[in-house]
């Protein structure tokens, strides 16, 4: 029987934001309790609406059904970029691992290997899954060079661009996961062309990679990393982003922020990282809770 520690405590509720705001990206089918009572928790602090993100396509049917049943509910379809080469290959462990920071992994546990034409049909599934009009978004897709190896990479680089397919097709924003591939996921977007909506979720470049991101219209999701002690590059490029292609995230119940990190994080808990980003931008909290609503609102056209 496993004992409770301090580290298995979700942190206290932080004090309310006045200008509500959304959690860009979350993952409620990782975290502990129901919809209604993630949901009602988060609201009680001043966080009305998140967008919920899939990871492959039994997470993608999830977030489809659960936005369709809450109105203050979005969905992001997908397959992760660590799901691709599971398709294609098969996973030799098993189970899926998982994901560490910018991670967002299903919890469904990896299938076995079915080629090229079960990444097919995967794409398919999504795609259809994405022409729902609750599914704001199609994501997170992207590149991951830190759990998937050299063989996994084609794979991955296929699925990704697919999946701009998918977004430009249906009309969706664009949700990127891009872990230690900055330049690759830049040049492939370059490559096939972005979407006219673009977020980078948990963004992880340094303020150089913010300049080129802004230039091409890309928003930048900003998670309670930004709050890390190790995170004087984050803040950077928070610090240089225009403020209008900026949002925040939990991807939860990932990347807590500071001072709970390693505990549960759950869409409650935005406020944090509210708070440390009016301060690196030098703003009151107000304004830039209201800059976050509208930017989140119009990436993802709710």
């Amino acid at each position: 029987m496993s004992r409770s520690t301090s580290n298995d405590a979700p942190p206290p509720l932080p004090e309310p934001l006045r200008v509500a705001v959304a959690d860009s990206h979350t993952h409620l089918d990782m975290q502990s309790g129901t919809v209604e009572e993630g949901l009602a928790k988060a609201a009680s602090v001043g966080v009305t609406t998140v967008v919920q993100v899939g990871c492959d396509v039994k997470g993608s049917r999830w977030a489809a059904e659960t936005a369709a049943a809450y109105e203050n509910v979005h969905a992001a379809v997908a397959l992760h970029p660590n799901e691709a080469p599971r398709i294609v290959h098969g996973d030799p462990g098993g189970t899926s691992q998982p994901p560490g920071a910018g991670g967002g992994w299903s919890r469904q546990g990896a299938r076995t290997g079915g080629g090229e034409a079960a990444l097919d049909d995967a794409l398919a599934e999504i795609e259809a899954l994405a022409a729902l009009a609750h599914v704001k978004a199609v994501g997170e897709t992207g590149l991951d060079h830190f759990r998937t190896g050299p063989e996994g990479v084609a794979a991955q680089e296929r699925s990704f661009r697919a999946h701009i397919e998918i977004a430009k097709r249906q009309g969706k924003a664009l949700v990127i996961h891009d872990r230690e591939a900055h330049a690759d996921v830049l040049r492939v977007l370059r490559e096939e062309g972005a979407p006219e909506r673009t977020v980078f979720h948990c963004y992880s470049g340094d303020a150089e990679m913010a300049r080129e991101c802004a230039a091409a219209g890309y928003y930048m999701s900003f998670a309670g990393t930004v709050t890390f002690k190790n995170a004087a590059p984050l803040r950077e490029a928070l610090a240089v982003a225009p403020l209008e292609l900026v949002l925040v995230e939990t991807d939860a119940p990932y990347l807590t922020p500071a001072p709970y990190r390693g505990r549960p994080n759950a869409p409650y808990l935005i406020p944090l990282t509210v708070r440390a980003m009016a301060a690196v931008r030098g703003i009151d909290e107000d304004a830039m809770a209201t800059a976050l609503a509208a930017n989140t609102a119009r990436a993802f056209d709710y």
